[in-house]
């Protein structure tokens, strides 16, 4: 391993919470390690497209990239150096001056300022975090793809307000999620993750204007996309990229919450992947917590503060912020280490899932037939009437304990046949379009670009 790798590997994977909060492989890509590479990484790719637009020697420029070597850099040390500026990239570049000739040094950081080290550094920290996150994502609308084929045709009860409401199909909730997840990998994708570059107040005019010439070379360089402008305090780009990490975080913690109450003892009709001590309680011996959705959760649940304080940042200054500009930092770094943590925590209990179809069935069946109230108003003809007698048939098969069957055809007033009765009982008979809307969600999976 390199000193880069190991630094990245330890402050990411190494902390007491970063079993739960810093899961998968988008954590090191926001290290301060990570962030540093992506800030030398920047420096030497503005020498280099400064050199291709003819405004730096080639000769320079390969001697900036060649200083630009992350393990060549003290962490600690420029974090120190940091506190008076309020800014690394300051003493980064000190740094890196003194790591090239005296002849080149004046070629180091050329027509920049800080923000637009530190701004494009944002943007390839975030390209290169989405990797991982994105893989992990599209692994779990993969695993929830295959579970709504497998399931398709599995009927379970619906639940509405935590209630009993009417049956639905374990492949209908799977195709669901799957939907989710494709609209919140379709976010990610459809960004633009921009270089930026405009000096001391977007003007560049150190380079007399020649500025704009390097803007094409340097996104090529760096891989990320050329602005129309300098975005200094247009925070569009981090609000657009914070807002889409906001929604894939919430999709998964929608996911991981239907995943937790489908593991409830009383519930019981799906679980988490099972291995020795998994789950297990200081105390109780017996519980077999969900500890994958418990993390997804625990990660979701801290993502819209960091989304407001995001959009909070929009608020610039003129040319440049004093405080919302700085309070972006950690907070993307956060963003997407939490969201890519809950991504890869998700995946785990996606593709290891059992589903109890057994328990499914007998769940359905304790509802002693009341779910299907609905479609036996609709067997009576929907009227007001039909909606008033099913009403009173369910209040006496709730308060006296019997079956919706029993109190149904004890009334005279129903006019349905024990036949007509138990087809309008029967789950399987009432799942509307369930399985057309599996199939389009699987088509539409399948579609994706």
């Amino acid at each position: 391993m390199t000193f880069l790798e190991v630094t990245m590997t330890s402050s990411a994977r190494h902390g007491l919470f970063s079993g739960m909060f810093s899961r998968g492989g988008a954590a090191p890509e926001v290290s301060d390690a990570a962030w540093l590479a992506a800030m030398l990484d920047v420096e030497a790719a503005l020498a280099a497209a400064q050199a291709k637009a003819g405004l730096v020697p080639w000769e320079a420029a390969s001697a900036v990239r060649e200083a630009c070597e992350p393990e060549r850099f003290d962490l600690a040390e420029l974090g120190r150096a940091a506190v008076p500026t309020g800014n690394p990239v300051i003493p980064m570049v000190a740094a890196l001056r003194e790591r090239v000739e005296p002849e080149v040094r004046r070629f180091v950081h050329y027509g920049a300022t800080s923000q637009d080290i530190n701004d494009t550094a944002s943007m390839l920290v975030a390209s290169r975090a989405l990797a991982p996150l994105t893989a992990d994502l599209s692994a779990c609308a993969s695993a929830c793809a295959r579970l709504a084929v497998e399931h398709r045709d599995t009927v379970m009860a619906g639940r509405t307000i935590l209630q009993h409401a009417v049956p639905i199909t374990f492949g209908l909730k799977a195709a669901g999620w799957l939907n989710a997840l494709n609209q919140g990998l379709a976010a990610l994708t459809d960004l633009r993750l921009p270089v930026q570059y405009g000096g001391a107040a977007g003007t560049l005019a150190v380079l007399r204007g020649r500025g704009h010439e390097v803007l094409p070379y340097l996104a090529a360089e760096l891989g990320l996309a050329e602005p129309v402008l300098p975005w200094h305090t247009d925070r569009t780009p981090i609000a657009r990229l914070a807002c889409a990490l906001g929604t894939v975080a919430g999709t998964l913690g929608k996911i991981a919450t239907d995943v937790k109450l489908l593991s409830q003892p009383e519930v019981a009709e799906a679980a988490e992947p099972s291995s020795p001590g998994r789950g297990g309680s200081s105390a109780m011996p017996h519980k077999r917590n969900p500890v994958a959705a418990m993390s997804v959760l625990a990660c979701a649940q801290r993502v819209p503060g960091l989304v407001a304080t995001a959009l909070g940042g929009m608020l610039h200054e003129h040319e440049r912020a004093a405080g919302p500009w700085q309070a972006e930092w950690e907070t993307l770094s956060d963003l997407l280490r939490l969201t890519g943590s809950a991504a890869a925590w998700l995946r785990e209990a996606l593709e290891g899932m059992t589903v109890d179809t057994g328990r499914m069935r007998a769940n359905l069946g304790a509802t002693r037939g009341l779910m299907m109230a609905e479609h036996v108003v609709v067997r009576l003809g929907g009227t007001p009437r039909a909606r008033t007698l099913v009403d009173a048939a369910c209040a006496r098969a709730s308060d006296g304990g019997g079956t919706l069957r029993e109190t149904l055809l004890a009334d005279p007033e129903i006019a349905l046949t024990p036949g007509e009765v138990d087809a309008a009982l029967d789950p399987t008979g009432y799942l509307g379009s369930a399985e057309a809307f599996v199939d389009r969600a699987l088509r539409a999976h399948t579609d994706r670009p």
